[in-house]
């Protein structure tokens, strides 16, 4: 937005339109008590135009300087005209109140703009300003971006991490829910990312740092949300084109409306044509006309959604994403990391009778501690704390494909898939091969002991997610993943999911997306990790990436980055963004209405200068204050 007020102080701004209100307002007080001193036409001139300088001035230079880049027909030349015209024919006071209430909402608007990105900016951007550094034999504290790639820093319990790196400390545990949302503590390892934000809560840590202070995972979200209304909507698109046509047309119809009853004076010899009527006509048309309302309200109507989504963990790369994610009718969704949390779980342990459920898990634990496949992780990390000791197996070989084959106290153990049970010929029940999760297959000496059931864990909002996609107008919801086609059948119908593919490599889901795409009548968002998924995330209508706050990746390839990485932002992606679209229509609708209806009563003598200014501020303020209620709407 151009600074009307001057030098874009706000101080300075003010301390003008106080000055010229007062001068005003002492003015009109001097005229209507009729004193003698203002009675000269002299002194009334040069009160008013001390009154209007402090005001228009600003307006004025704004002008030429539009004038020189070659862009003359704006807001800030209709006002100049408005006003010069208005002195012309002797209206001071209605000149200076037109740029007096002119900057008084320009002013509203420039406040309104700088505190929707300074929430924006103050939600998101948490990393301390200054960093203590290990350096020689003791700790500096300086500046954070003066940290250099490679030092190590220190950050103590209840302090925020200030830049990426990884943990040099065996271990730490990080409160990420201003990053993620997830309000358990996470255990981070030796050498494993952390990211600026996140807090330490349990132990004093150091951090090798991986990246500088203005390029860290936080810094480019930030950077990108703040500059997100670079990617215009097709409603701002549009309305600054329009605007272009709309300002010359106004003005030439502002002139024809001084012009042509002029020439109607010389057809019918009864008409009277005082020039100063019309042209006070004209002027009155010129300043409802200005298109200030419609070129800032609406942008900001769409800043101010995205300041909302951001404050639901929702970050959009642009407006032109908030819009068009109010047109998808296709949700397209990847199944882990998405839907699931991509850990795998002991969903459930079925012995032989005669063997307890402790002693086969117990059993089938002990042989898995000597694999690192991350089902055998998932088994071991599910014994009690209380029972983890384990004996030590031996003669220990592990069968590609199969399982993972031991001895212990004697007896032969074999652990792992039904591959394992029938290569070693032994019997077990027909039904367990048709489970559809993952099974773990028990046999001691030989004689089949029973299974465990290990599977990808749903997130704890996965149902109410979907419900709510189809609560927002969402009617096809389509599941891909690289998982078993029953596993992820089975899953859709639990969660009332329409389509569902498995066993799908990357180039399937590009080309199950293709075919729904083929479709036109198709708006398609594709939701992922954001880190395997970049060519459907590309290819999508809205490409949504999940958790992608540390992705590259997610942030280059995805239009919507979901940082809390709960499926159900997405439905409330949807809702902001309809909310946001319905309060553009309804800023284009006000000012378009009031607008022309003023401009009607002006160019029929039915509304004065007075008239016109408030309508248009008041269009203008209302727009504004119509904008920004989003940011405190609740979702």
């Amino acid at each position: 937005m151009a600074d009307c007020c001057g030098n874009g102080s706000y101080s300075v701004a003010i301390i003008r339109i106080l000055a010229s209100s007062i001068l005003l307002i002492i003015g009109i007080i001097m005229s209507a008590t009729g004193i003698s001193l203002f009675e000269n036409q002299w002194i009334r001139l040069s009160w008013y135009l001390v009154a209007y300088l402090p005001v228009g001035v600003p307006v004025l230079k704004e002008a030429g300087e539009a004038m020189l880049g070659k862009d003359i027909f704006n807001e800030f030349t209709l006002m100049g005209i408005a006003t010069i015209g208005a002195f012309f024919i002797g209206e001071y006071p209605e000149g200076v109140a037109v740029m007096l209430f002119y900057s008084i909402g320009e002013l509203f608007q420039q406040r309104a703009v700088n505190r929707a990105k300074r929430n924006i900016g103050t939600l998101l951007d948490i990393r301390p300003e200054k960093t203590s550094v290990v350096r020689g034999d003791g700790i500096e504290t300086v500046l954070s971006e003066d940290v250099r790639v490679g030092e190590t820093i220190e950050v103590k319990v209840g302090e925020r991490v200030p830049l990426d790196g990884i943990v040099l400390s065996d271990s730490a545990s990080f409160n990420t829910s201003a990053l993620t949302g997830e309000s358990v503590p996470r255990n981070i390892k030796r050498d494993e990312e952390v990211l600026a934000g996140m807090i330490a809560t349990d132990s004093v840590c150091r951090i090798k740092v991986t990246r500088p202070f203005g390029q860290s995972a936080l810094a480019r979200i930030l950077e990108l949300v703040q500059n997100a209304t670079e990617r215009k909507a097709p409603a701002e698109q549009f309305i600054r084109k329009f605007a272009r046509i709309y300002t010359p047309v106004v003005t030439a119809l502002a002139v024809l409306i001084v012009v042509l009853p002029w020439v109607w004076s010389f057809i019918d010899a009864g008409f009277v044509y005082l020039f100063n009527d019309w042209l006070y006509r004209g002027l009155v048309f010129l300043v409802i006309s200005c298109p200030c309302a419609l070129v800032i309200s609406i942008p900001l109507g769409y800043f101010g959604g995205i300041g909302a989504a951001s404050r639901q963990g929702i970050l959009f790369k642009g407006s032109n994403y908030l819009d068009a994610i109010t047109k998808i009718n296709t949700v397209v969704m990847d199944k882990t990391g998405t839907l699931t949390k991509g850990v795998f779980k002991v969903q459930d342990i079925v012995p032989v009778e005669g063997i307890p459920k402790e002693e086969l898990l117990h059993t089938v634990a002990m042989v898995e501690t000597q694999s690192n496949h991350p089902i055998a992780r998932a088994i071991v990390s599910s014994m009690p704390k209380s029972n983890i000791y384990f004996g030590q197996p031996v003669n220990v070989r592990e069968v590609a494909g199969q399982g993972v084959e031991a001895e212990f106290d004697g007896k032969k153990i074999l652990v792992g898939n039904t591959k394992l049970l029938y290569a070693n010929s032994i019997a077990f029940p027909p039904a367990v091969a048709d489970i559809p999760e993952t099974t773990v297959l028990c046999a001691i000496d030989s004689k089949y002991a029973g299974y465990i059931v290990v599977a990808d864990v749903l997130k704890d909002d996965t149902e109410v997610a979907i419900e709510a996609l189809h609560a927002v107008g969402i009617k096809n919801i389509v599941m891909l993943s690289g998982d078993k086609q029953a596993i992820v059948s089975k899953l859709a119908g639990e969660l009332g999911i329409d389509r569902a593919y498995g066993d799908l490599l990357p180039e399937g889901k590009v080309e199950k997306l293709e075919a729904l795409r083929d479709d036109p009548s198709n708006k398609v968002a594709f939701v992922g990790d954001g880190i395997n998924d970049g060519p459907v995330l590309a290819m999508s209508d809205v490409g949504i990436a999940m958790g992608g706050l540390g992705s590259d990746v997610a942030i280059e390839t995805a239009d919507v980055v979901i940082q809390t990485d709960q499926p159900s932002k997405i439905p409330t992606a949807i809702r902001i963004g309809k909310t946001t679209r319905r309060i553009v229509i309804q800023n284009i609708s006000m000012a378009f209405g009031v607008k022309l209806i003023v401009l009607i009563l002006g160019a029929g003598g039915m509304a004065t200068l007075w008239e016109a200014v408030f309508a248009d501020v008041g269009v203008s303020l209302l727009a504004i204050f119509n904008s920004i209620r989003i940011m405190r709407k609740k979702f």
